[in-house]
């Protein structure tokens, strides 16, 4: 959307920009069966260079099928406690340890 502006900033200035403005990331797939689920959520941690850097906090997983084409999924922590978690408890959103252990 920058570069449709046509103001001319080099791309890591607009990289930089994006990654001090969004925290999160939320992923959402169409899986099989036709559903909306959010299948990621991520945090951008920063730059290294001119690459912006992420992580994953929670990954959707789909353990088998069944008849009826869907199964058991749901969203699994990934051990690695967010960078934001001070500021979720802050505003009153605690995230208990235990999420975050395997």
């Amino acid at each position: 959307m920058v570069a449709m502006s046509g103001l001319s900033l080099p791309t890591v200035a607009v990289r930089r920009q994006v990654a001090s403005a969004i925290t999160v990331v939320i992923q959402v797939s169409r899986l099989s069966d036709g559903k909306r689920k959010v299948t990621s959520i991520s945090e951008i941690t920063g730059m290294e260079g001119d690459i912006i850097t992420m992580q994953e906090i929670f990954t959707f997983k789909k353990k088998g099928i069944s008849l009826d084409g869907r199964g058991p999924r749901r969203l699994y922590a990934n051990r690695v406690r967010p960078k934001f978690a001070e500021q979720l408890i802050t505003a009153g959103i605690p995230l208990p340890a235990t999420m975050f252990k395997g």
